[in-house]
């Protein structure tokens, strides 16, 4: 118990020194198991373009990944994964993701259309106690910057379902954020790797916007 309290605190420190410089910097989630963690190539960088030229954010245009097992994590407050296969997370690299969003990290997955039926297990084994929760449209993160009265916005058909946002909450706080049936990170991409129409593209950076927002100010 005595080094679970030490790690958790040394993780606060870092999350919190990372919080306090006047620049931040924002990751891709490196897993293993296969699934293609590296999918959506030029997303993050679009994200944060978009972001520090409308929210007047001050992000390092150059995203970080980080392996999810690394100490390394801890130095980015918002960090994203995304893909289409297999995810597998190691006891240790488990632990590691626990400790990091306990400490006030947070943790988006993107569903690149294949992922959730391996991240569901995954993410038991890093918050065993915790369920994934549907978020109710009135909550913050889709009212920040923008406004999202109806949730998360549909880019990508996948099943042809309603987009679906769930969370992982720990004692009341949002750790993780995963949207289901919406593809944001594909949104986010360059136009002519999609082809998403100008007003979808919109969206999904608005929404994504949001999140960064609602990380960067909690």
């Amino acid at each position: 118990m005595h080094k679970l309290v030490l790690t958790a605190v040394l993780c606060l420190t870092l999350i919190s020194a990372a919080l306090a410089q006047k620049t931040y910097q924002i990751a891709l989630l490196k897993y293993n198991g296969g699934g293609d963690w590296y999918a959506n190539p030029t997303s993050l960088t679009n994200l944060i373009d978009f972001c520090n030229k409308n929210l007047k954010t001050n992000i390092n245009p150059e995203y970080a990944t980080v392996d999810a097992g690394s100490s390394e994590i801890y130095n980015y407050p918002f960090v994203h994964m995304t893909g289409h296969g297999n995810v597998i997370f190691s006891d240790q690299e488990a632990q590691n993701l626990r400790n990091y969003l306990v400490a006030g990290g947070f943790l988006h997955i993107s569903d690149n259309y294949g992922i959730d039926k391996f991240i569901r297990v995954q993410m038991k084994k890093v918050f065993p106690e915790l369920e994934f929760v549907e978020l109710p449209f009135d909550f913050p993160i889709y009212h920040q910057q923008y406004n999202f009265p109806n949730g998360l916005p549909k880019i990508h058909e996948h099943d042809g379902k309603a987009p679906q946002g769930f969370g992982l909450l720990w004692e009341g706080r949002l750790v993780c954020f995963y949207d289901y049936e919406c593809d944001l990170g594909d949104g986010w991409e360059d136009p002519e790797v999609h082809k998403d129409s100008p007003e979808k593209r919109l969206k999904a950076l608005q929404m994504g916007a949001n999140m960064i927002q609602y990380v960067f100010t909690q």
